[in-house]
């Protein structure tokens, strides 16, 4: 799915840096309570800093995710491996 026309149009360079921005697949990992799931989403990204924008339609995608990891609410999302904490 290809960034919106608009979008990609609000920004002609990083706001950040001035660096030069194009348009890639990221991979973004989200949390939530003790949960994490990572989701793959289109996103501006600047060529100098790395710095990373996305449209509002992907934030608010990110919040939900957040939002039934914290309630502990899985249906959607697939289980792919498991998480370990050294101490």
């Amino acid at each position: 799915m290809a960034l919106e026309k608009a979008f990609k149009e609000a920004f002609e360079v990083c706001p950040v840096c001035g660096g030069e921005l194009a348009e890639k697949r990221v991979e973004k990992l989200l949390r939530g309570g003790p949960n994490m799931a990572t989701i793959t989403v289109e996103a501006m990204v600047c060529l100098r800093c790395g710095e990373r924008f996305y449209p509002e339609l992907t934030v608010k995608r990110f919040e939900n995710v957040r939002a039934k990891l914290a309630r502990n609410q899985t249906d959607g999302l697939e289980l792919v491996g498991g998480a370990y904490e050294a101490r």
